[in-house]
């Protein structure tokens, strides 16, 4: 019998450790991508093996167009991830997500100059991402969240732009009347890399403000969404140690199996430098 799936947990900005972790281990991964964030520590919590990467890196100093995305999902999957929670701060472009507010967006829309992707050196992947966050793990956070009394929220659009600044008002009116939901500056590279890396990934996006669009308050500053970090992280963390039983222990789901119909090189002419760079994602066809 398989051993379970692990678990992979990337935090936002305020969410820095993971608690109630036993066993705890410590992770410097080298990855052809260059390193990760951070360490990645490692744990059991509620019977199952947890990874957590703080995103930004303890302390937070990274911004979020140095993130080392690549490293990161790799990383990740080389220790036998095939399930991941990402917590990330944003900002609410709709009057119904309040500050501290918890969004589990469904879509994404993309704003960036950045591409981000494991494929190229030869192998070619073009993965379906019409559904880009993986609804079973949403339902999973929701169904648990709503009980421990949280302001959820299902569905929605998460618009990445680059920052790191924050956006004009100009910019945060066309969100608006685009009908956006959320803005951050760092998730849809997650999700568009777990994803090629057959890892099944949700997001729950934690509200800190309002960006700059609601005229009658103050614009979106630093300071203003530090004050709500805190409540935010203690959120996030009883929302994953009530959900973490409830993720399988199996890859059954269909985003374990994305690189099925996605895979266009003829696999005789894969090179063996990219199959060896790539070697935990695509390793189940290398046999």
């Amino acid at each position: 019998m398989a051993a379970p799936a692990h678990i992979g947990i990337i935090g936002g900005s305020g969410l820095y450790q993971i608690d109630g972790l036993a066993d705890i281990t410590e992770h410097r991964v080298e990855t052809p991508f260059g390193p990760p964030s951070d360490v990645i520590i490692g744990g059991q919590l509620a019977g199952r093996q947890i990874f957590f990467l703080p995103r930004h890196a303890r302390g937070h100093r990274i911004l979020p167009h140095e993130l080392p995305h690549r490293a990161n999902i790799w990383a990740l999957r080389s220790l036998g991830v095939r399930f991941v929670i990402c917590v990330t701060a944003v900002g609410s472009l709709q009057e119904e997500y309040a500050p501290q507010h918890i969004v589990l967006p469904s879509q994404f829309f993309d704003r960036t100059s950045q591409i981000h992707t494991f494929f190229g050196g030869g192998i070619v992947g073009h993965v379906a991402f019409a559904e880009p966050m993986c609804q079973a793990l949403q339902e999973i956070l929701l169904q648990h969240g709503t009980t421990l009394g949280y302001h959820m929220h299902q569905g929605g659009t998460y618009v990445n732009m680059d920052g790191p600044q924050f956006s004009t008002r100009a910019e945060s009116d066309a969100h608006r009347r685009l009908g956006f939901d959320v803005i951050g500056m760092t998730n849809l590279a997650e999700a568009k890399l777990c994803r090629e890396a057959e890892i099944a990934m949700a997001t729950m996006a934690m509200i800190t403000d309002y960006d700059c669009w609601k005229i009658e308050e103050e614009a979106v500053t630093a300071e203003a969404i530090i004050a709500h970090l805190t409540a935010n992280a203690d959120a996030a963390k009883a929302i994953i140690a009530r959900a973490i039983p409830h993720i399988p222990a199996d890859t059954n789901w269909p985003v374990h199996h994305a690189l099925d119909a996605a895979l266009i090189t003829d696999k005789k002419l894969w090179p063996a430098e990219t199959v060896a760079k790539l070697r935990p994602i695509l390793e189940r066809f290398l046999g």
